[in-house]
């Protein structure tokens, strides 16, 4: 016998555009905040130039999540799940990631570090909703993907900012601009992937199920996020095979300017085919699972029942 306060409980969200208001509120103010900076030669607002770039959009996506999310999810707990979630993300991806050596699959093992550790937040967030429907595990683990986005771009920020010749406010903000775009084919997607075939698997259920198809997913959001992150590499090696320029022509790591131009449309290209990919891994999942019945409040746990598609 289950007691009143142990019966989950639906959550009311209703929409009113949030999300596309402080998206643009916060776009003004950060213009407003550059301009102050730059007349008044104040560096005590170079910190509101990077959270305001840093956290705007994943913070948005926190917003249009909260708008289209159902069951016993609350507010709070997306709040909740973006900024702890994203500390520790970034944190446990740290500290995994601190004894890794550079070579040929660095990029990769990154991949699967972190998206390991945003895949257990999911798990964690995700236990006691319901119901378990993979709209529902997209919208979660987009949340989740987004606090991770803020909290990294707002370190790449930082870095850029500082220089042995000072703050490099230009720097800064290319940075901010640029992973701002970014932010929502990058962390966000690859994690609502996720979340959609985990949450997928369960659908019927109130439980999650252990089954291959997260398995799977996880293999191939980490893959897509190592060709991402190896984008820039893949690019320059290209654009010399392309151009017929010697790799010795390259200095202390400077791509001569012949190559520059065919390096950077090779870059654009690369990210633009692994963000059609993701998307389109994540319309399918969600297109495979619509329709099918949410599951009912059981209790909590991993369901080890046999079914279609389970490990054996």
């Amino acid at each position: 016998m289950s007691l009143p306060w142990d019966t989950p409980v639906a959550h009311p969200h209703h929409r009113h555009g949030w999300w596309w208001k402080t998206l643009l509120v916060g776009f003004v103010l950060w213009v407003v905040t550059i301009i102050v900076t730059v007349s008044t030669q104040n560096t005590n607002l170079v910190p509101t130039i990077i959270l305001l770039g840093s956290f705007l959009v994943p913070f948005t996506v926190v917003l249009f999540v909260i708008e289209r999310v159902t069951g016993t999810v609350s507010t709070m707990q997306l709040v909740t799940a973006f900024f702890v979630g994203g500390i520790l993300g970034v944190l446990g991806a740290s500290l995994l990631e601190a004894d890794l050596e550079q070579g040929v699959g660095l990029y990769l093992v990154v991949g699967f570090v972190e998206e390991f550790v945003k895949g257990v937040l999911l798990v964690v967030v995700g236990w006691r909703v319901r119901p378990k429907t993979a709209r529902q595990g997209a919208l979660l683990g987009a949340t989740i993907g987004a606090g991770f986005a803020a909290f990294e771009s707002a370190g790449y920020a930082f870095n850029a900012a500082i220089t042995a010749r000072g703050i490099d406010l230009a720097s800064l903000l290319q940075t901010e601009v640029v992973r701002a775009v970014l932010a929502p084919v990058g962390h966000v997607l690859w994690t609502a992937i996720l979340g959609a075939v985990l949450f997928g698997a369960a659908t019927g259920r109130a439980r999650f199920r252990w089954s291959w198809p997260p398995i799977v997913a996880y293999v191939v959001v980490s893959v897509l996020h190592g060709l991402w992150d190896a984008n820039g590499t893949i690019a320059t090696v290209i654009a010399f095979v392309v151009s017929g320029v010697p790799f010795s022509a390259a200095q202390y790591g400077m791509v001569p300017a012949a190559v520059g131009g065919i390096v950077t449309t090779v870059y654009v290209i690369g990210l633009a085919i692994v963000s059609l990919i993701g998307v389109a891994v994540l319309v399918g999942v969600l297109r495979h699972h619509r329709g099918r019945t949410p599951a009912e409040p059981a209790p909590d746990g991993w369901d080890t029942t046999p079914g279609p598609g389970h490990l054996r």
